[in-house]
């Protein structure tokens, strides 16, 4: 004796949207669901470990710097960041150097995108604009680098940072050093 396994046709019909919307919401991504995917992923915060003083430009001073560590953090970055102020920013680190591409997905300030490569700036993408939906563009040089300072909109020209500037970033404390 065999049985089946199909439902009475009435129960199929009332099942089959509340199948579908809930199939919708297990393939969805938080990314590609917009706004409400966004109250989802918490911004994250880390510790400032390191700081970039600039030498050789108009505006002197340093940048107080967050380090992503784990792989999730490096993907985090600053997604649902406010603005982070002047001289604040997140500094990604690439060893060995790479072609860096980022983008702006789920970032809700626009960001100046600093690449740098054996201590001095090789590339600046400014005023990088938010994307909040995929797909969304990348930024970034060709060429390799092995670090990205991100920094609120506007700052690296309010700083004076420009192609070749000096980035001797250093850590804050021997202990955060890799």
């Amino acid at each position: 004796m065999t049985h089946s396994r199909r439902l009475p046709t009435a129960l199929t019909a009332l099942l089959a949207p509340l199948g579908l919307v809930l199939g919708t919401l297990a393939l969805g991504t938080p990314r590609s669901l917009g706004a409400e995917s966004q109250a989802q992923t918490p911004p994250q915060v880390l510790p400032l470990e390191a700081e970039w003083c600039l030498e050789g430009t108009s505006s002197g001073g340093c940048i107080q710097l967050e380090v992503p560590r784990s792989q999730r953090q490096y993907s985090l970055g600053l997604m649902q960041r406010p603005p982070l102020g002047p001289l604040r920013g997140m500094w990604f680190r690439f060893d060995p150097p790479e072609p860096a591409r980022f983008w702006m997905h789920q970032t809700i300030t626009p960001l100046d995108m600093i690449f740098v490569r054996e201590g001095r700036v090789i590339a600046i993408e400014a005023a990088a604009q938010p994307c909040p939906r995929l797909p969304c563009r990348s930024y970034g040089p060709q060429e390799p680098s092995d670090g990205v300072v991100e920094l609120d909109a506007g700052e690296a020209a309010r700083l004076g940072i420009v192609v070749g500037t000096p980035a001797p970033i250093r850590w804050l404390n021997r202990r955060g050093a890799p």
